[in-house]
């Protein structure tokens, strides 16, 4: 029984490590990358050793058996062969197993888990596959040693283990399938949480936008009416993105910047010579991805309390670059400002009348955790700069939250 409790210990330690990298803890088996295989084998290859450091070669537990069948359900043909090979290596060298029944089994098990992974890798995700598989491999080693090697040591007790060592080790693979699907599943449940959250927030930021725009294309009547009709043309690219975007979670820079210009254009409009632009783009970035309206917050903010604080004509500095692995976005004015130890309060602090800053905040923390930096820094006449730095995060082949309908949308907007 202690042995029996040492062996499932020993598994639940590797269960407990492949969980760690976290290819493991997305449920789509495309995204396992070289690296995350890598970790997989050296693991799969350490539970094949466990065999041979410890007293369990004794007992009906084969850690080698599970080792292989669940490399190759969890990590891909490759890894199942490769550790096939090191536990055929280790049987024949070290326990003097005949090699060829050894051989024949353990990469039918690999290999069979291997194809399991790359043409069915949802049933390959089953507990009651690792069992079915582990249990077809433990039997089909113990019946060719027991008919081709019948004198060899390891055909003595076959009689006696027959029963009960194949059903131990099915149940070995389905214990660590099991404890993997259950940590894939509880991390996509936080995902779906918190993508629904960021959604939800992502839904009150755009009629906070719709309502300022309006107000902007109102003001624009009075002051300048002959310029209505540009306005308005801008207007619905702004509502068009908005449309667009707002059930994805992440959209190219280049999108979001279409969207930041058609708002700022609808304000040039409106306040003419006292709005001026600067840009600082990295065009090497079009291609990462962002949040949708998460640079547009930026840019408003700046206009609403930056540029409309001072009776005089004000500029933005728009910068969008890489910093190590972030993406970093600011917006600079150069208004009044506000002494450093209101910031907090003016910006992020909790009330009815929600800044659209604090939404923002709240999506990125439901997006990315920790991994975030949402930051003002201000000073009385020195203006407000606004810093967002996100994870660099690139765009690769036609993802789904950029359909080609995207292409046909920007060259729309830089049409008109």
């Amino acid at each position: 029984m202690d042995t029996i409790f040492n062996n499932v210990c020993v598994l639940v330690t590797a269960a407990f490590a492949l969980t760690l990298v976290p290819g493991f803890r997305h449920p789509d088996r495309s995204l396992l990358s070289r690296r995350d295989q890598g970790t997989a084998l050296l693991v799969f290859l350490l539970l094949g050793l466990v065999e041979e450091v410890t007293v369990s070669h004794a007992g009906w537990m084969n850690e080698r058996i599970v080792a292989v069948c669940a490399a190759g359900l969890v990590a891909g043909p490759w890894v199942g062969l490769a550790v096939s090979v090191f536990v055929t290596w280790l049987a024949v060298a070290h326990d003097g197993l005949p090699l060829g029944s050894i051989a024949i089994s353990m990469l039918c098990g690999g290999l069979a888990g291997g194809c399991l992974y790359r043409w069915r890798p949802k049933l390959a995700q089953y507990p009651l596959t690792g069992f079915c598989l582990t249990l077809g491999t433990s039997l089909l080693r113990s019946c060719l040693i027991f008919f081709y090697s019948p004198g060899s040591p390891a055909a003595q007790p076959w009689l006696e283990e027959i029963g009960m060592g194949p059903v131990l080790q099915g149940l070995g693979t389905a214990l660590i399938l099991a404890i993997v699907e259950q940590v894939r599943d509880r991390d996509e449940q936080t995902r779906a949480a918190a993508s629904a959250e960021a959604r939800a927030l992502q839904a009150r930021m755009n009629p906070h936008f719709l309502f300022n725009a309006l107000n902007a294309l109102a003001a624009l009547s009075r002051v300048a009416p002959r310029e209505v009709p540009r306005a308005t043309g801008r207007l619905r690219q702004f509502l068009r993105a908005s449309f667009d975007q707002q059930e994805r979670l992440f959209v190219p820079v280049e999108e979001e910047l279409a969207v930041v210009r058609a708002y700022l254009e609808i304000e040039s409009l409106r306040l003419g010579d006292r709005l001026t632009v600067e840009q600082a783009i990295d065009p090497t970035l079009s291609n990462v991805l962002m949040p949708p309206f998460s640079f547009q917050p930026l840019v408003e903010n700046a206009v609403q309390h930056g540029l409309h604080s001072s009776p005089r004509a004000g500029q933005l500095h728009l910068v969008v670059r890489p910093a190590g692995p972030w993406l970093e976005v600011s917006v600079s004015d150069d208004g009044q400002g506000v002494p450093p130890t209101e910031v907090e309060q003016l910006f992020f602090a909790e009330r009815p009348g929600v800044h659209a800053l604090v939404l923002l905040r709240r999506r990125l923390q439901g997006l990315f955790g920790r991994s975030f930096q949402l930051e003002v820094r201000s000073e009385i006449g020195e203006g407000t700069t606004v810093t967002m730095r996100i994870p660099l995060r690139k765009r690769s082949g036609v993802c789904p939250e950029s359909p080609r309908a995207i292409t046909s949308n920007l060259r729309e907007l830089a049409s008109d």
